[in-house]
């Protein structure tokens, strides 16, 4: 395996009942009015919650360092200020190039208090919008599927798959009213690979031509060339969707899985029989950790396992994993890559020929959304390799064995969870061999959340 290059950074992104139909309209981008995007608030909003940001020191050395406050995970106004200087900003993975394979096309989502649609037009553009009518902010959509137009539920206002608006019901009378500025809101979207990313950022609303290069060096850093030569990429084919909704803070989830294998010995005993624990790596990158172990077995005959002889398991900020599972070599590698954005991404990688190739069947994607400052839901995506997508037997045990292990996590992050909220506990304690991608997770953190 090619030895990887450390980068620290301290950078870190008519009749009465008359409808009006606009068919003929003119197809300049809809006006977006500035009212429909003030979801960000003012830091003069956060003053308290600042205060509580303070509470942690980035600069303390790590084997000095303590963990951030109990309050980072459990209050309501620091909970506000990381879905607006987190979540609101930046490139986020919200879904999969597969979702949107074919015109017509569509899936929507939540994150925070933004709803969003995201679809592929009858020119195979991907666009992506703020899934709320114009008229009365009715949600215009809702799940995944195909449209041709999207009709508003509630009075019956129909939209493009541009975002322009086509229809309005019984406006007859109705004065001072200009087609194009009630169109859907627009975000702007990109693919990197497989995923689909959107930007929430105000800032950037207008500008709807993304630049896709630049977008992957915003969201990857100098690892998405690493990443696009590895196999990660829109090829495996989609198995299934499993989501868990956790009584906890979405932090807890990632520091569960930031912890350098720490907690597997003790809470998947399983998991760790698979596993060469001891040789547990660490190398950080600008907004990138990457974790990597050796396994304990390797595949035999037809007996190929979920896990394989090896793993990569890729952490991307603030809230994405990727887990790629290997089959054909003899050294188990489990990165774990944790990026400055809203993601995990947790993927098994191999190292061939002095490179890390994909071999093997598995990917899965866990997308963790905050819903509150206790609670979490985290989305479970399976892909596999076309060659293994009609083994039944071989997906069953695959799946029920992933299951275990979430299972598992799930009580862990709960307990902590409760933990956190009990007057005994205030701070923690680093364990440096193990807890460095912890440790800048939660840097990083500070600085998206003191900009």
């Amino acid at each position: 395996m090619a030895a990887l290059t450390k980068h620290i950074h301290t950078h870190f992104f008519q009749p009465l009942f008359a409808s009006f139909n606009f068919q003929s309209r003119s197809h300049r981008s809809p006006t977006r009015i500035s009212p429909t995007l003030s979801f960000r608030n003012s830091d003069s909003h956060f003053i308290e919650a600042l205060k509580l940001v303070d509470e942690f020191d980035p600069e303390i050395p790590l084997e000095k360092a303590v963990t951030p406050p109990s309050s980072w995970y459990t209050d309501p106004s620091f909970f506000a200020l990381e879905l607006d200087r987190v979540f609101h900003r930046g490139w986020q993975a919200v879904g999969y190039v597969e979702q949107l394979k074919d015109p017509h096309d569509f899936f929507t989502g939540r994150l925070g208090n933004v709803e969003y649609v995201v679809c592929k037009d009858n020119n195979k553009k991907v666009r992506a919008f703020h899934n709320v009518c114009r008229h009365h902010a009715s949600l215009l959509a809702s799940g995944c599927g195909k449209k041709s137009c999207f009709v508003c539920p509630y009075h019956g206002w129909t939209y493009g798959l541009d975002g322009g608006l086509l229809k309005a019901t019984r406006i007859n009378g109705i004065q001072n009213f200009d087609v194009n500025d009630f169109g859907l809101v627009p975000l702007p979207v990109a693919t990197w690979g497989p995923f689909v990313l959107l930007n929430m950022d105000e800032k950037l609303s207008s500008e709807l031509v993304v630049d896709e290069d630049k977008v992957a060096y915003e969201w990857l850093g100098s690892c998405a060339d690493l990443l696009s030569l590895n196999g990660v990429d829109a090829s495996l084919s989609f198995v299934c969707r499993r989501e868990y909704t956790i009584e906890c803070n979405w932090k807890v989830f990632c520091d569960n899985y930031l912890d350098g294998g720490y907690h597997v010995p003790y809470a998947h005993k399983g998991l760790a029989s698979n596993l060469k624990l001891e040789s547990y790596s660490t190398e950080i990158f600008e907004a990138v950790s990457i974790q990597s172990c050796k396994g304990g077995g390797e595949s035999k005959g037809d007996d190929y396992g979920r896990l394989g002889p090896e793993a990569l398991y890729a952490f991307v900020y603030p809230n994405f994993m990727i887990n790629r599972y290997f089959l054909d070599t003899s050294t188990y590698l489990a990165l774990w890559l944790f990026m400055f954005r809203d993601v995990f991404l947790l993927m098994f990688v191999s190292s061939f020929s002095g490179l890390y190739n994909r071999y093997g069947p598995w990917m899965d994607t866990n997308l963790v959304l905050p819903l509150g400052p206790q609670k979490c839901l985290v989305v479970f995506d399976y892909f596999l390799e076309t060659p293994f997508k009609n083994d039944e037997s071989f997906i069953q045990q695959s799946l029920e064995d992933s299951e275990s292990v979430q299972i598992e996590d799930i009580i862990l992050c709960e307990g902590v969870q409760k933990g956190l909220e009990s007057p005994a506990y205030k701070f923690g304690r680093y364990a440096p061999s193990v807890e460095n991608a912890m440790h800048h997770f939660h840097r990083l953190l500070h600085l998206n959340l003191t900009k």
